[in-house]
C-alpha cells in the first residue's frame, strides 16, 4: 500500500523491488438502487408456447454437445479463460494457509489471479502496521530476496512518528475506545502476462483506511485503486517478487449519508473477511 494520497508524509518509499506503500483514501459512498415491476400472468397458450421453447432449447443443446465430447478434458488454464471474467471457475483455490495467508495455489492463470487477489488483502490489512506481524506478512507472500530486501526499509517507514500521525501508538495499536481501519476489498483481477514461471496480475480494488473512534482526526475513508503484482512460482507456489499500485478506476461516488464511528467499529469488528479466489 502507499503512504500518501495528498499528504506529504504518507508518500515514504519503503524500499527497492516488491515495496508496500499505504495511501489515505478520499471519502466515497456508495448507493443501491433497485427496481422492481409485477410480472403479469400469463395465459395457458403462453404456458404450452414456453415449454415448447424449452424442449427445443434442450434438444439444440444436445445436438451441439455431440461433436464435442471427448476422453480428454480441458486443462485448468483453458477452463479459466472460458469462464466469464466474474465467474468462478469451480476448481480449488488454494490447498491450505500460512496462518491466515491462504497458501498452496493451482500452478495456472486462475492460481496466480487468486494469490494476487490475497496478497492484496493482507498487504492492504491493519497487521501492517505492527512490526511482527508485518514480518510474517512480508516472509508469507514475497520471495526470499524481496523479503529480506523489505522489511529494514519497511520498518523504517512504518516509525513511531509516522503511527502517531495516524493516531496509532509505537507499536501500531489504536488507543483505548476506538478501532483503526485498514482493509483492501478486492472487486476483480486480470492476467497481464502470464509463463509456467512468472506471471504480472492486477487487482482491482477498493480501501478502508482510516480510525473509528470518538474525537479521530481521520475518520474511515474508502480509495479505488489497481495493484499489479509480479509474481514467481517459488518452492511450489506463487509469491511476489515486485508490486506497483495506481489510482482508480473509481466510480461515482453515492448518496449515502456517512455512518458514524461507533457503527463503522461495531461492523469491522462483527464482519470478517474472505478467501479470494478467481
Amino acid at each position: 500500500m502507499n503512504f500518501d494520497d495528498g499528504q506529504d508524509e504518507f508518500g515514504t518509499d519503503v524500499g527497492g523491488t516488491g515495496q508496500t506503500r499505504t495511501r489515505l483514501p478520499g471519502a466515497i459512498t456508495v448507493t443501491d438502487v433497485y427496481g422492481g415491476a409485477r410480472r403479469p400472468l400469463r395465459n395457458s397458450r403462453s404456458l404450452v408456447t414456453a415449454a415448447g421453447v424449452v424442449v427445443l432449447l434442450i434438444a439444440a443443446i444436445a445436438f451441439a454437445n455431440r461433436g464435442n465430447s471427448s476422453d480428454t478434458a480441458p486443462d485448468t488454464a483453458q477452463q479459466a479463460r472460458a469462464a466469464a471474467p466474474t465467474a468462478a471457475t469451480g476448481v480449488q483455490p488454494v490447498a491450505g494457509k500460512n496462518g491466515e495467508i491462504p497458501k498452496g495455489y493451482a500452478h495456472n492463470e486462475q492460481g496466480a489471479q487468486s494469490a494476487a487477489s490475497n496478497f492484496a488483502v493482507a498487504l492492504g490489512s491493519a497487521d501492517m502496521f505492527r512490526r511482527e506481524d508485518r514480518h510474517r506478512i512480508v516472509d508469507a507472500i514475497y520471495t526470499p530476496q524481496a523479503a529480506t530486501s523489505l522489511k529494514a526499509p519497511q520498518d523504517e517507514a512504518y516509525s513511531a512518528e509516522f503511527l502517531a500521525k495516524l493516531g496509532l501508538d509505537a507499536d501500531g495499536s489504536a488507543p483505548e475506545g476506538s478501532t483503526f481501519v485498514s482493509r483492501t476489498i478486492p472487486v476483480g483481477t486480470k492476467v497481464d502476462a502470464f509463463t509456467s514461471s512468472k506471471a504480472t496480475v492486477s487487482v482491482w480494488y477498493t480501501g478502508l483506511v482510516g480510525m473509528a473512534g470518538e474525537g479521530s482526526k481521520d475518520p474511515v475513508r474508502t480509495t479505488w485503486k489497481t495493484w499489479t503484482f509480479q509474481l514467481q512460482w517459488t518452492s511450489g507456489d506463487w509469491k511476489v517478487a515486485d508490486d506497483s499500485e495506481k489510482d482508480g478506476p473509481a466510480p461515482v461516488p453515492g448518496d449515502l449519508t456517512a455512518s458514524g464511528s461507533e457503527e463503522i467499529s461495531k461492523a469491522v469488528q462483527e464482519f470478517g473477511g474472505f478467501t479470494y479466489a478467481r
